[in-house]
């Protein structure tokens, strides 16, 4: 069994560091106006579909890494990280970019 240890560290390290590396999910927005691309209108929301990439309410010019797309700002690409509009200072981890705050991981 001990001869197994390394080799399940390794293992959990990288399931760890994949897992804090991920693109942001998509997830369920406000619908304001029309829904960004890859999302449809349930109600007052945009749900994604399955090939969607993470979406925050565009307030101003998008992040980078983002892209416009009606009122929203869109993921650009699986390795773009996750943005928050921004409340006065970006917390820890994150940096500025606009009106957003963009994680750092």
């Amino acid at each position: 069994m001990p001869s197994r240890l390394p080799h399940l560290l390794a293992l959990l390290v990288t399931l760890a560091s994949s897992v804090a590396w991920a693109d942001p999910p998509a997830q369920p927005v406000p619908r304001h106006g029309s829904c960004p691309s890859g999302y449809y209108s349930s109600g007052e929301y945009c749900v994604p579909n399955s090939s969607a990439r993470y979406a925050v309410p565009r307030t101003g010019s998008c992040p980078s890494g983002y892209y416009s797309s009606g009122d929203y700002c869109v993921a650009s690409s699986s390795s773009s990280k996750l943005a928050i509009p921004r409340r006065g200072s970006c917390p820890s981890g994150y940096f500025s970019s606009g009106d957003y705050c963009v994680s750092s991981h």
